[in-house]
């Protein structure tokens, strides 16, 4: 156990003392970080002597690649073109025409679902139920459930592609059956 206790102090003690030597190397000959010029000469350290101030200024080089035998072409400097603007696009109307479309009756297992799809600006504006399964209490439960979601939804997508609600999959297939006919109106009409 001595012996690890002092491996790790005489390598730690030998990190420190190479480290000690690299910031004092750094602090005698300090590297600039090579940064390319827009014209792809690397910057070099140089100083100049005023009235025995000593200012250091970067130079640059060119880089072998720029002085190869490949030519670079420059473009002379002149007032680029104006780029056009496209017109703005026409804000688009939507894919229904407005108005009040009411779907058929569609069978929803324990009674029907009948749907009113209300049109707006080309887009669909809400969705009413006029019929849905009531007599039993788990029907009016689960429906209370379902019907907002499936409104909702059916606004946010634009269309009867909405998802099935689990525990409500017959009052959703017969609302989406509903609602494609009232939309299939308001596209033709």
């Amino acid at each position: 156990m001595y012996l690890t206790v002092m491996k790790k102090i005489t390598l730690t003690a030998w990190f420190l003392l190479l480290f000690g030597f690299y910031v004092a190397y750094e602090r005698i000959n300090p590297s600039a970080a090579i940064v390319l010029s827009p014209s792809g000469q690397i910057p070099v350290p140089t100083a100049t002597s005023s009235a025995g101030n000593t200012t250091s200024t970067l130079a640059f080089i060119p880089t072998p690649a720029a002085t190869s035998s490949q030519k670079t072409t420059q473009t002379p400097t002149s007032t680029p073109a104006p780029v056009p603007v496209p017109p703005p696009t026409p804000t688009p109307t939507g894919q229904y025409k407005d108005g009040t479309y009411t779907g058929p009756s569609a069978d929803a297992y324990y009674g029907n679902v009948q749907v009113q799809a209300i049109v707006q600006g080309g887009k669909i504006a809400d969705v009413k139920f006029l019929n849905y399964p009531q007599t039993h209490q788990t029907s009016v439960y689960i429906n209370s459930q379902a019907m907002p979601y499936l409104t909702q939804e059916a606004i946010q997508v634009q269309s009867a592609n909405v998802n099935i609600v689990s525990g409500a999959t017959f009052t959703s297939q017969a609302f989406i059956q509903s609602l494609a006919s009232a939309l299939t109106q308001a596209k033709n009409s």
